[in-house]
């Protein structure tokens, strides 16, 4: 029962954004991860998804040396290149995952009204539920290898909502 009002409200997608700050350790993680599952699945050509940051930081840049390194210890490939939220991604996609309630105000404030539902936390689709993912970015591996466990959960929690 809590699991179906947890989620109740989720639109249906097939085009995701993940956001964190820079774009570089959670949400190229978790873009990672969801594509892993997805694919393992057989749904991977079901999704068209994305990663980006609510600051342009590290634009251009591969994520985190060490995300691609827990990533790659998971068999995940790590491969997207940072990029900034641009305004035409509230249109084009069909939910956006914050990585913290932070993201999600920063989020909310530059989304059209008409588009806010479209946002969602990450962790509404861990276990337990809700709060934040997490920066690992001044942590060490550990912290990493902690945020790719917690992602990987959240991950398997909105591939079984969004196939259902």
């Amino acid at each position: 029962m809590m699991a179906h009002v947890r989620h109740s409200g989720v639109p249906p997608a097939k085009r995701l954004l993940f956001v964190c700050s820079g774009n570089i350790c959670r949400s190229p993680l978790a873009e990672a991860i969801f594509r892993h599952q997805a694919g393992q699945a057989g749904r991977g050509s079901d999704f068209e998804l994305d990663s980006a940051g609510t600051h342009g930081y590290h634009e251009g840049e591969p994520a985190d040396p060490r995300a691609r390194r827990v990533g790659a210890a998971h068999g995940v490939a790590v491969t997207s290149i940072a990029r900034e939220v641009r305004e035409s991604d509230f249109e084009r996609f069909d939910l956006i995952l914050a990585m913290d309630r932070g993201h999600l105000r920063e989020l909310r404030a530059r989304c059209p009204a008409p588009l806010r539902d479209k946002l969602r936390l990450m962790r509404e689709f861990g276990e337990p539920p809700g709060g934040d993912v997490p920066d690992p970015y001044y942590s060490d591996d550990g912290a990493f290898e902690e945020v790719f466990d917690l992602l990987d959960g959240c991950c398997r929690g909105l591939l079984a909502e969004l196939t259902r």
